[in-house]
């Protein structure tokens, strides 16, 4: 028997054992923080991000499981169980990555509509604001492709009878501190009411859409860095399993 395979096996599928239930309560957390079970918003935790948090997290800790029980245990059952699905994991990735390559006009339609949907949901759902604020601050930039398109959310929109109607969030302003300090949430107030040549002193005027793909050609090599090292990993773990069956066997037919 190739102890050393057998425990290293067990001790990596045990860390991303941790992790993916380190993962599962985040995700409980988030949807018990935002009272996603509370009666009035059952109906919609279907499209909570944080249940899909919870799932990657409940998925990850259940297979890699199987591959410590079946590393500790010997048993080929488990390990055949394992390593058929990371294989099945390692296809799926690869198809995925061989179609964004090939769609990669419409992977920007998608984005779009995407960051429309998060816009329209802004003020009613926590993640979407979160997920929205993140990508405004951190790429300078203010709508999906003009702070004009703040014009879909109902209370941004110039015919709301709110104090927001004609404004965007503050995370599209140029400065949204007052004096350096305080937060100032009402920077965007009639911001679609100005021109660009007058709005943009307070508020980024270019979309996100085209900062998130000037974000994406500039770390193109960082993300396909990532993803060879995640396949790796994936192929690595295939490798040492059937290497442990292999001994098993063996030993089973000469014991």
């Amino acid at each position: 028997m190739d102890y050393f395979l057998k425990y290293f096996l067990f001790l990596c599928n045990l860390g991303f054992t941790v992790f993916g239930l380190m993962v599962l309560g985040l995700g409980m957390w988030g949807l018990i923080s935002k009272e996603s079970f509370a009666q009035e918003r059952i109906g919609s935790i279907g499209t909570d991000p944080m249940l899909v948090l919870m799932s990657l997290g409940f998925l990850l800790a259940v297979l890699c499981l199987t591959g410590c029980v079946g590393a500790i245990r010997e048993n080929a059952c488990f390990l055949r169980l394992f390593s058929g699905i990371v294989m099945v994991l390692i296809a799926v990735q690869v198809l995925m990555a061989i179609m964004a390559y090939s769609m990669q006009d419409q992977i920007e339609v998608y984005l779009r509509s995407g960051m429309l949907a998060a816009m329209a949901g802004y003020q009613d759902d926590l993640d979407l604001r979160f997920i929205t604020d993140e990508i405004q601050t951190n790429l300078q930039c203010c709508g999906a492709d003009t702070y004009r398109d703040w014009e879909t959310n109902i209370y941004y929109n110039c015919s709301s009878p709110g104090v927001l109607a004609c404004g965007v969030p503050a995370t599209c302003c140029v400065d949204p501190l007052d004096n350096g300090t305080v937060w100032n949430s009402q920077c965007g107030l009639g911001a679609q009411r100005l021109d660009e040549f007058t709005a943009q002193s307070t508020i980024f005027l270019g979309g996100c859409i085209g900062g998130i793909s000037r974000w994406i050609e500039q770390h193109q090599g960082l993300m396909g860095a990532v993803a060879a090292v995640v396949l790796g990993v994936q192929i690595l773990a295939v490798f040492i399993t059937t290497r442990l069956m292999e001994s098993i066997n063996w030993h089973k037919m000469h014991a």
